[in-house]
């Protein structure tokens, strides 16, 4: 049952995961995917060495949801701090030293922002690997021929196959036409 689960993992999925070109500059790919976008494509993912000013608004993607995450589980990790030190102070170990209270936030301040930070931390963390679908051993990428290049000094710009106007020889015919290079057709 593992070993299958473990070959489901590794085996790449039959099929196209889309049309990849690569771009010579940053400005030509900006101007790729705004091309691609007027153009009615909607499934598009760029790959760079590294992040793009204004290429996340270009694209159309939604905005994160990982700082609502953080704040949650922030506040979760303040609520933590308070009960536990509430317990702490009053049920666990009800000492009365120097006539203090036997719970005050003042003397608690400490822990409840730590324990804030350690589980925004946490959250920001593994959400991000979540969010991101991460650990992946396998992607579709892998198969495009100038994979290596993304890293140090590519831009590339891939037409998903899950758009609903997709159609292989015409995304290849335009990202050609647009100034693409190393246009081809990635498997899954």
């Amino acid at each position: 049952m593992i070993q299958a689960f473990i070959n489901k993992l590794l085996t790449p999925p039959k099929g196209s995961f889309g049309v990849a070109a690569e771009f010579n500059s940053v400005d030509s790919l900006m101007a790729a995917v705004l091309r691609s976008r007027a153009e009615g494509y909607t499934k598009l993912e760029t790959y760079t060495p590294f992040p793009i000013h204004g290429m996340d608004e270009a694209l159309g993607s939604k905005p994160s949801v990982l700082g609502y995450i953080v704040i949650a589980i922030g506040l979760c990790g303040t609520a933590t701090a308070i009960a536990l030190t509430w317990w702490v102070g009053t049920v666990a170990y009800p000492l009365v030293i120097g006539g203090k209270p036997l719970w005050a936030v003042e003397f608690t301040l400490p822990i409840i922002f730590e324990l804030t930070i350690l589980f925004s931390a946490f959250a920001a963390v593994f959400g991000m690997f979540h969010l991101n679908r991460l650990p992946q051993f396998y992607h579709a990428m892998f198969n495009y021929s100038q994979f290596t290049k993304i890293s140090d000094d590519s831009f590339v710009l891939v037409i998903e196959s899950a758009d609903p106007k997709f159609n292989a020889e015409r995304a290849t015919k335009f990202l050609s036409s647009i100034g693409g290079s190393a246009v081809e057709e990635v498997a899954k």
